[in-house]
């Protein structure tokens, strides 16, 4: 059997490498800060994850915080 996704509006924010307040803003006490090397870490369901320069963090609908990687998230996401 194939199964389509839901339809679902998400809140989504691009790390750029020079926009850590908005990163902070949207991520909360999520964030745990690294900066080596323009990584950031932040907290998931999963535990700790690394968010790269142009990755994408996400909030899904229970406003838990996701990293994706650009390419991801540009096959997977329309700006609405």
């Amino acid at each position: 059997m194939k199964y389509r996704k839901k339809p679902i509006i998400i809140n989504a924010i691009q790390y750029d490498g020079d926009n850590l307040l908005e990163i902070i803003t949207f991520v909360g006490k999520g964030l745990a800060e690294d900066l080596v090397d323009d990584i950031l870490i932040i907290l998931t369901p999963e535990g700790y994850m690394k968010v790269s320069k142009d990755d994408w963090i996400i909030e899904d609908v229970t406003g838990e915080h996701y990293p994706i990687k650009n390419d991801i998230f540009k096959e997977t996401y329309d700006k609405v």
